[in-house]
């Protein structure tokens, strides 16, 4: 819709969250601060994993905070369920889980996000808006522990395959987006668009059939088309 003359552009709309944790004073403390966030709405809260999966399908979030060891379904299991239900939410683990375990199998699962809870407001708050924008974001703890899981993951000896559907402009953007790169900067590294930055890595995602950035990197250094330090 075309701005009017003299007419205040509309607001954008607020990013609708989702909170699912297990810890009542945890999730009731967290939903009170985002609900004051400038462009945040939540719209539900659950005790459990599998309550948390069946609100995400009825109120359509665009971001769902997930902890990763809740009961009646984990978050790993809540965050399939709900990428089958509603893939268009994205998902950030918000946990006090420092396993590597858990945040492969997040990052495995769909999510695009991996935060502890000694995150501050501020910080969660900004990684909503991060991998709402379609980008992703892992505390920096545990981004080295996720780089070294790579580096296990790695097979030099493999061909890469179905990483030979991928067109040279999505390998580079790949390998910026390993690199940690937002939209943004890897389109002005490119001299291309942020659009079309953001079509690139839809069409990736699309024919290696993985659900978000960070498993598409995952996939990347397993397949040997990176190179890690």
């Amino acid at each position: 819709m075309t701005d009017v003359p003299g007419r205040p552009a509309a607001e954008p709309e607020p990013i609708r969250v989702l909170v699912v944790d297990d810890q009542e004073l945890f999730r009731r403390g967290l939903t009170m601060l985002l609900a004051v966030e400038a462009g945040l709405e939540v719209v539900g809260e659950a005790s459990d994993g599998a309550a948390g999966a069946e609100l995400a399908a009825t109120t359509a979030p665009d971001v769902v905070l997930l902890d990763v060891r809740m009961p009646k379904k984990t978050g790993i299991e809540a965050c399939l369920s709900i990428k089958e239900a509603v893939p268009t939410a994205k998902i950030i683990m918000l946990t006090v889980s420092d396993e590597e375990a858990d945040l492969y199998e997040a990052v495995k699962s769909g999510a695009s996000g991996y935060l502890l809870k000694d995150s501050s407001i501020e910080e969660v708050a900004q990684a909503i808006r991060v991998v709402a924008d379609g980008q992703s974001l892992i505390s920096p703890s545990m981004a080295i522990k996720l780089i070294d899981e790579f580096k296990q993951m790695s097979r030099p000896e493999r061909e890469s395959g179905p990483a030979l559907r991928l067109t040279e402009r999505e390998l580079d953007v790949l390998r910026l987006v390993a690199q940690g790169l937002s939209n943004k900067e890897i389109a002005a590294r490119l001299f291309i668009s942020e659009n079309t930055v953001k079509n690139h890595v839809r069409n990736m995602l699309e024919k290696l059939q993985l659900h978000s950035r960070m498993e598409a990197v995952m996939y990347a250094v397993r397949e040997n088309l990176l190179e890690l330090p």
